[in-house]
């Protein structure tokens, strides 16, 4: 009596079935963390670089190095 309440359980396509679900979900979670990525931390250290060599003079810089003694030779 109680046996024939209970549905069968789905055996044929099972795999295929959870395998779409979970392809689908793992693309969903890899493009969105992507894009965070991307506006979180790529876009912001992009900018932060081109704000640095804007006014970035490198023979000022070189001359200050030559003058505290980093430029040394040993010869």
């Amino acid at each position: 009596m109680a046996s024939s309440a209970l549905a069968k359980p789905q055996m044929r396509g099972l795999l295929a079935k959870c395998l779409r679900f979970h392809i689908v979900g793992a693309f969903i979670v890899s493009l969105s963390v992507a894009a965070s990525y991307k506006f979180a931390v790529a876009e912001p250290k992009k900018k932060a670089y081109a704000d640095f060599y804007r006014n970035y003079d490198s023979m000022k810089d070189f001359r200050e190095m030559r003058k505290s003694g980093i430029f040394q030779r040993t010869m």
